[in-house]
């Protein structure tokens, strides 16, 4: 396995763990506070976050020698994909408006479509950006190898032996809006794809997510009527959901994403659900099946064969795609 693909895995499990760990805390949010509230929160305390760390960032470059000369790199490669200077500019904003406004609306779907299906196949709905991640970079010309679709099917296997205890059950309403959910989560790593190559990634993330709290701020005084006595009970959950999944695992996405393939990545992220399941284990004294733990293993497994060594396939090029 290549030192540069562990790193990336490293990052997006990370990321994954994070945001499994979030269920539990929009779980407690839901309560008290409505989708659109809850979001535009968590998304504010995210920007506020990460201009923490872009700020800290260059108070460190300012400081060292070693600061300067590794913004001095970064910027150096910039130049060389036209981006730097005006182009810079006009480019984040393209790529913080799409990515932000994608996973707005990705994630008040989930949380909408929650309230008519079960948490279980909510989350093994929505985890199916692992399958459409690739079947959209199919269609947009960017071939998938064989070694890949079959760590695809793998994890799907094992997100259904995670999800659910019992059949399928019928198709309702709010399946389908998790299914939607899913392929705008997919289309949100698609296009951190395109873009995370050419820009620095602490202030796309930003970006992001200022877009992001935009879109659900105009939703919440829309939708929605907002109080500081709903707020205040949740608000250790928003603080959560906002500097910890927001502020730092988005910013690791983008991170881990660099130079990566967007479908390995997506099998990576989509083991939230394995987290989700240990964090309920470790924090609420949740059990888990044989049934269950033999989905994990399948979905480890699965991240791993992705990344052994085989035939060279196309990497996605960032001038394709969205």
């Amino acid at each position: 396995m290549r030192r540069s693909g562990i790193f990336n895995i490293a990052v997006l499990l990370l990321c994954a763990m994070i945001w499994g760990f979030a269920f539990s805390a929009q779980s407690v949010g839901a309560e008290y506070v409505g989708p659109w509230t809850f979001l535009a929160a968590r998304a504010w305390i995210g920007v506020a976050t990460l201009l923490v760390f872009i700020g800290a960032r260059k108070l460190i470059i300012s400081k060292t020698s070693e600061g300067r000369k590794a913004y001095e790199d970064a910027r150096e490669v910039l130049k060389t994909t036209g981006t730097e200077v005006q182009g810079g500019r006009k480019l984040m904003l393209i790529a913080g408006a799409s990515t932000g406004i994608l996973l707005c609306l990705a994630s008040v779907m989930q949380q909408a479509g929650i309230a008519y299906t079960t948490v279980a196949k909510s989350s093994f709905i929505t985890a199916m950006y692992v399958v459409i991640v690739p079947v959209i970079s199919l269609i947009l010309g960017n071939r998938t190898g064989a070694k890949i679709w079959f760590a695809v099917i793998l994890s799907v296997a094992g997100l259904y032996l995670l999800s659910f205890a019992g059949g399928i059950g019928g198709v309702s309403r709010g399946d389908l809006m998790t299914l939607g959910c899913a392929f705008l989560f997919a289309l949100q790593i698609i296009c951190i794809n395109h873009f995370v190559d050419r820009l620095d990634g602490l202030v796309l993330s930003c970006s992001e997510f200022f877009f992001e709290a935009l879109v659900a701020t105009c939703g919440m005084l829309i939708f929605e009527k907002p109080s500081a006595a709903a707020l205040i009970p949740a608000m250790t959950a928003i603080l959560y959901a906002g500097i910890m999944s927001n502020g730092v695992a988005y910013t690791l996405q983008i991170i881990g994403q660099r130079g990566f393939d967007p479908t390995i990545a997506s099998l990576c992220m989509c083991m939230e659900s394995v987290f989700g399941a240990v964090g309920g284990f470790l924090l609420l004294g949740q059990t888990l099946t044989l049934r269950e733990i033999t989905g994990c293993v399948l979905m480890f497994a699965a991240i791993l064969i992705a990344e052994l060594p085989g035939r060279k396939t196309k990497r996605p090029s960032v001038e394709t795609g969205l």
